[in-house]
């Protein structure tokens, strides 16, 4: 398992990964070191069938995550004869986990730091979480977070939130599907969350995340086909023919996640 570093918490609490920026100075903004952290913990993740879900969060109380550090020299500066982009990676790598990715969003939620919250599958947040693109503001443009911000929001409301860098309160957030709850009890609402995630079919859960990305991307037509296929796969599990037996005997699921 991925080791934790100065910049990047990774704890093995049971069947959940937590993944923690640990830069409060700097409102827990990215950094080189906190990308290739979340890159290699998503990459190992795929691997460990024990594994169920992952929480990403940032450190203490006052942001989840503030976007790129704007304090570092080198912010904007970039090899451009690599091209695959760091923050980019992360965001494909989540894109392909089918462990279930759930944002604990405890302060601030600001510019790449909504790219984060958009690439997890299911979010809580804090009431006093702030939320918004203020790219605009520093003479640049949110473009990577688009790709996974515009499937969760209205359009107009995205462009909102590029063109005019405002910010937003939780409240704002929930109200346009950015997160699944707002709670003061955060921890308390995360553990119920996580609860409901866990008594379910890992087998069911892994194919069908898998299934969920695939088709965002597919016309009408091209989604049912796939789709199709994979439901006989589903029903040939293991945990699918558990899962009817249990149901049948009237007792809870023995799931072995295969």
């Amino acid at each position: 398992m991925t080791e934790s570093t100065p910049d990047l918490g990774v704890e093995r609490r049971g069947a959940v990964l937590w993944l923690t920026i640990q830069r409060e100075a700097r409102r827990n903004a990215m950094s080189p070191a906190v990308l290739a952290g979340l890159a290699r913990a998503l990459r190992e993740a795929q691997e460990d069938r024990a594994l169920r879900a992952i929480v990403l969060t940032g450190a203490g109380s006052q942001a989840f995550c503030a976007g790129a550090d704007l304090q570092a020299d080198k912010t904007f500066v970039a090899d451009y004869s690599e091209p695959y982009g760091a923050f980019a990676q992360v965001l494909r790598l989540a894109q392909a986990s089918t462990v279930p990715l759930v944002a604990r969003v405890n302060g601030a939620c600001l510019a790449g730091g909504m790219g984060l919250l958009a690439m997890c599958d299911l979010a809580v947040a804090t009431p006093q979480a702030l939320f918004g693109l203020p790219e605009v503001k520093v003479g640049v443009f949110p473009a990577q977070v688009l790709t996974v911000l515009q499937r969760l929001v209205p359009r107009r409301k995205l462009a909102e939130w590029c063109l005019t860098g405002e910010t937003f309160e939780a409240a704002r957030a929930l109200e346009h599907g950015l997160v699944n709850y707002v709670d003061a009890d955060l921890d308390g609402r995360l553990d119920w969350l996580l609860q409901r995630l866990l008594g379910k079919s890992p087998a069911a859960q892994r194919r069908g995340l898998y299934t969920l990305k695939k088709i965002e991307s597919m016309a009408f037509e091209e989604s049912m086909a796939f789709t199709e296929s994979q439901i006989a796969l589903f029903t040939l599990t293991e945990d699918a023919k558990e899962g009817q037996a249990a149901f049948q005997e009237k007792r809870s699921p023995d799931w072995k996640g295969r």
